[in-house]
């Protein structure tokens, strides 16, 4: 992944974790770098046209990290239901008949596999919470939405309260 400074230095050294989240995002300098009153037309629409790719990009690559960490999260989280299934699957066979016949020894045997077949819905009924408490953390990308409503304030023609993704209103941008 190559990246642009905003003052045309590219590379892509030490910017991705392990995880393929970036750890710093490209951005606009905050001083010109001409002088508007004696830079030339063609100069200040390549710097114009230079800071609003730098923009995009960095808004794309906001967004990619933030997914990117929703999903890992969600990934991580259906673990806990593969675990669930898995359980009760391979494991309720060979165990848990093993341990109704082990309390088969005290009780009637009925009542000793109704006693294991409780203890098997009791733990998946633990994984599968375990799970959807997991899933529940899920957030929608704030950071970028946010960053989205600032930069559509500073585009011309566009309205933050117009119907869009990013505004509440139901008029129409213009």
């Amino acid at each position: 992944m190559s990246f642009s400074n905003g003052n045309g230095v590219t590379g892509d050294g030490g910017r991705v974790t392990g995880d393929g989240v970036p750890t710093t995002v490209s951005s606009i300098p905050l001083t010109d770098l001409h002088d508007p009153q004696h830079a030339s037309i063609g100069t200040l629409v390549r710097d114009a046209t230079a800071q609003v790719s730098t923009l995009f990009r960095a808004e794309v690559e906001l967004a990619k990290a933030e997914v990117t960490s929703e999903v890992k999260k969600g990934l991580q989280g259906s673990m806990f239901f593969i675990l669930a299934l898995s359980v009760l699957v391979f494991s309720a066979f060979f165990f848990f008949f093993f341990l109704a016949e082990l309390i088969s020894v005290w009780l009637d045997r009925w009542a000793a596999f109704l006693i294991v077949f409780a203890l098997m819905l009791v733990v998946t009924g633990v994984l599968a919470l375990l799970g959807y408490l997991r899933v529940r953390k899920l957030r929608a990308p704030n950071k970028t939405i946010d960053s989205l409503k600032q930069a559509a304030t500073v585009l011309p023609g566009q309205r933050p309260d117009a119907a869009s993704p990013l505004g509440a209103g139901t008029g129409t941008a213009g």
